[in-house]
């Protein structure tokens, strides 16, 4: 590892309050695919570390909300965690850490604006969670996620956040007890560093909306957003954009 790079993830750690006995998990999670798959620079990104990250956030933020909660029902603690470590909110915190400046990113994903993405972002914060869940274990993740999830929590029970088309057509589904949400990608075209994905949502098994993005989380957005305007929930000419 280059010593301007261990430099960098050595700022993030002293942000981060751990010191990594493997800091190339560090790295890795902040190494985004275009990195690996367009230029070749390295051979490992960030996609299996988000993936743990996503599982281990989702644990600590539902045992937050069971404790600190005892009389919400599950529908109700199912909202709240989803407002509350939503892509905008883990949006939020990849800025207060300054993640996007520390990101391994490929030539064309970097000139296109990736590190102000929040869907890169946010997935880099789920990332990070991982690589301190393998090197720290569990307490150690979980005392970064508490630094920020209850804050979380508290805005989304005062309305602050903002909420993605993904939250608000879930809500929407809940409340009318509709069924089952299901995401599923249709296809893809372009070469790999600059892709557009096609993706659809199903709602009891029935096509609810389609939409297409540079990326999956994108794509999904599109197609939650399709399926608000088809409610009814939001205006076609709304100009509030999907966070994505």
């Amino acid at each position: 590892m280059e010593f301007i790079r261990r430099k960098t993830l050595q700022e993030l750690e002293e942000k981060l309050q751990y010191s990594f006995r493997d800091l190339s998990l560090l790295d890795t999670a902040l190494t985004h695919t275009s990195y690996v798959k367009g230029d070749g620079r390295a051979s490992a990104h960030n996609e299996r570390l988000e993936f743990l990250g996503d599982a281990v956030l989702e644990l600590c933020t539902s045992e937050y909300l069971y404790t600190r909660f005892p009389d919400n029902d599950e529908g109700a603690m199912t909202r709240l965690r989803a407002q509350a470590v939503c892509e905008a909110a883990l949006f939020e915190v990849a800025k207060e850490y300054g993640l996007g400046s520390m990101l391994l990113l490929g030539r064309g994903e970097d000139h296109s604006g990736g590190r102000e993405k929040p869907s890169i972002l946010s997935d880099a914060v789920e990332a990070v969670i991982g690589a301190l869940y393998i090197d720290g274990g569990m307490e150690v993740a979980k005392g970064f996620i508490m630094r920020f999830v209850c804050k979380s929590v508290e805005d989304a029970l005062a309305g602050r956040l903002i909420k993605d088309h993904k939250t608000m057509l879930q809500e929407y589904v809940q409340k009318r007890h509709m069924g089952q949400i299901v995401y599923e990608l249709c296809g893809s075209t372009g070469p790999d560093h600059n892709k557009t994905f096609s993706m659809r949502v199903m709602i009891a098994g029935e096509t609810a909306g389609e939409g297409e993005g540079r990326t999956k989380q994108e794509a999904g957005q599109q197609a939650a957003r399709a399926a608000l305007i088809a409610f009814g929930e939001i205006a076609q000419q709304d100009t509030k954009e999907s966070l994505v």
